[in-house]
């Protein structure tokens, strides 16, 4: 990490955006979305459409993707009072067991330590212990109900769209990508809502390779930064799986040349983090484990040669990496451009790519 970080606050994570732009529908079909090319060498935007990725993309290519999917981690509880709380289950803190099931979760509302709440949609037979307090709204529960979190949620919970999308989802799989497989995300890799099986086709068809990897989205990706500056803000742990032979590969192309394109922020942070420890190639079936890695104006990119990513949130990571990647400046240019031209913004809207 070099000093460019330094003085960087939240104020430099903002722009203007109308309420008109967030998109509150996803493009029909998924490739129909409009994608703002940004050449990090010369700084030119170029207006595209989300199809025409892979003629955008050169043979030898790699497109790096995240294939986690989002469980309906929000669900609605009930005090003894009657009052009620919002619970968005983050991640699994122990497996079943006769103590209960042990989970890390935002609760909105006002719990007590070791209260019990009851399920809105199950009553009685699910029971939810407020164990501790972490901050931020976050706190320890432990699930007393008579089956996995992950089943109970099944009947009793929602798909969690972010708060700016008001308009009701006809079909939860829209907030899923095609491809989406690990079961453990609280929300979306939204890059890749973008993907059909139909533009795969063609990307495999101009000889680009696409290659999986697994992070689970929690608050480390979607909880806006306090104020501050960057250099010394964290973000909150999100576990990830990578397939060794899936890393061996991804080196082998970077060695050779071949350009590594990240599919989302998610994707980036699991690359960069592993080429950040120097992870070896072999060593086991899997590479697994946690990241806590915030990367700010300033970071040294070891892996990554291209970015594919939606329109951020101000005050967000998300928008620091960006900044990072494409630079502070040729950010706040391409926004500009992207609002001037009414791109649709944040997670069913348009999408950009860095190369």
């Amino acid at each position: 990490m070099s000093d460019e970080s330094v003085g960087l606050t939240l104020a430099d994570l903002e722009y203007e955006l109308p309420d008109e732009l967030i998109a509150q529908t996803p493009a029909e079909p998924r490739d129909a979305s409009r994608l703002l090319v940004q050449r990090r060498a010369t700084g030119a935007l170029e207006d595209h459409l989300f199809a025409e990725l892979p003629a955008l993309l050169r043979d030898g290519d790699v497109l790096v993707r995240n294939d986690t999917r989002v469980f309906p981690a929000r669900s609605f509880f009930h005090r003894g009072t009657g009052g009620r709380i919002e619970v968005l289950f983050l991640c699994a803190l122990t497996g079943p067991s006769p103590a209960g099931e042990r989970w890390e979760a935002l609760l909105r509302g006002r719990p007590r330590r070791e209260e019990v709440l009851e399920s809105e949609a199950m009553g009685s037979d699910w029971p939810l212990r407020c164990i501790e307090p972490l901050g931020d709204g976050r706190w320890v529960v432990e699930s007393l109900g008579p089956s996995a979190v992950l089943e109970l949620l099944a009947d009793a919970g929602v798909t969690p769209l972010p708060p700016y999308i008001t308009t009701p989802l006809d079909d939860p799989e829209r907030y899923q990508t095609t491809y989406s497989r690990a079961l453990g995300s609280a929300a979306a890799p939204t890059a890749g809502l973008h993907f059909t099986p139909e533009l795969d086709g063609a990307l495999a068809g101009a000889g680009v390779d696409v290659e999986s990897v697994t992070l689970h989205v929690g608050l480390g990706t979607f909880k806006p930064l306090q104020e501050g500056p960057l250099q010394a803000a964290t973000l909150h742990a999100e576990s990830f799986i990578v397939e060794a032979a899936v890393w061996a590969r991804l080196c082998e192309a970077r060695r050779s040349g071949r350009r590594i394109v990240a599919v989302g922020t998610t994707s980036m942070r699991v690359l960069e983090h592993l080429a950040l420890l120097a992870t070896p190639e072999g060593g086991g079936a899997q590479l697994a484990g946690e990241t806590r890695l915030f990367i700010r104006p300033g970071f040294v990119f070891r892996m990554v040669d291209g970015l594919v990513t939606n329109f951020h949130l101000p005050h967000t990571s998300l928008l620091a990496l960006v900044m990072a990647y494409c630079g502070v400046d040729e950010t706040r240019e391409v926004y500009r451009h992207a609002v001037a031209q009414r791109y649709r913004f944040y997670s069913f809207g348009d999408a950009m790519l860095a190369l």
